[in-house]
């Protein structure tokens, strides 16, 4: 059985208490309820980028398509005009003239086809324009909430970082009253045992796996001397015993 001042075991229940507490303090950094916020929020974010994509291209198809349409009919009409020209300046034989007539009427045909072309495309080009305005809209709302939501889990952070440098600092003064081999001890059976590597022996009860131990153990333990250090029989964890 090994051996350790009494006044540096109970000191080991401070040690204990602290680590319990930054046991806590990650444990709350890990689950603060905006971060699953902040991960939904990212993949919205991500999925409204991926439609913005896809409907921006559209877009810009439907633009082009529209402007190959209005030069199709701008050629059309420019033609028209040449025509019409010749033909009021009365250039040409009748047959001339009777050749640039039946052109004016199928180029006049040709434009009316080609208009409805371009007024089609641009009642696609209206639809994909409300599209991109709304979607450009979602991802602004989108952006600001998770910014908002950033913004809230850092400040979250901030507030339970300081509190952990403060009980860290705490933990190390106290830990470094504990000799090396007790304080070693200790870690070992804290990683072990959830967290818990010593627990104070209350009556009979160890409060570290909340069991009463049999008589033998409590009468083995009460007759150890005050520098013994001695172990729940249950658990394990060094047993810090009452003044």
């Amino acid at each position: 059985m090994s051996t350790a001042p009494a006044s540096e075991q109970r000191r080991l229940l401070e040690v204990q208490a602290l680590d319990t507490r930054l046991d806590q303090l990650a444990h709350r950094r890990r689950t603060l309820d905006v971060l699953a916020r902040v991960a939904e929020l990212e993949e919205r974010t991500a999925a409204i980028a991926t439609e913005l994509v896809t409907v921006r291209t559209a877009h810009s198809d439907v633009r082009r398509e529209l402007a190959k349409a209005e030069l199709d009919v701008e050629q059309v009409r420019t033609r028209a005009q040449r025509d019409q020209a010749r033909l009021d300046a009365g250039q040409g034989t009748a047959k001339d003239m009777q050749a640039l007539t039946h052109e004016l009427e199928a180029l006049a045909r040709r434009q009316g086809e080609l208009e409805d072309v371009e007024l089609e495309i641009m009642e696609r080009l209206e639809a994909h324009d409300a599209d991109l305005t709304e979607l450009e809209a979602r991802a602004r709302n989108a952006a600001d909430d998770h910014a908002a939501a950033l913004a809230e889990r850092d400040a979250a952070f901030a507030e339970i970082d300081a509190e952990a440098s403060q009980v860290r600092s705490a933990r190390d003064a106290e830990a470094a009253q504990v000799s090396e081999s007790l304080l070693a001890l200790y870690e070992r059976l804290r990683a072990q045992h959830g967290g818990v590597g010593a627990a104070m022996l209350r009556g009979t009860r160890c409060e570290g796996c909340r069991l009463d131990l049999n008589a033998g153990d409590v009468a083995v333990i009460r007759a150890a001397s005050e520098d013994a250090v001695v172990r729940c029989e249950e658990c394990g964890r060094i047993l810090v015993r009452e003044d």
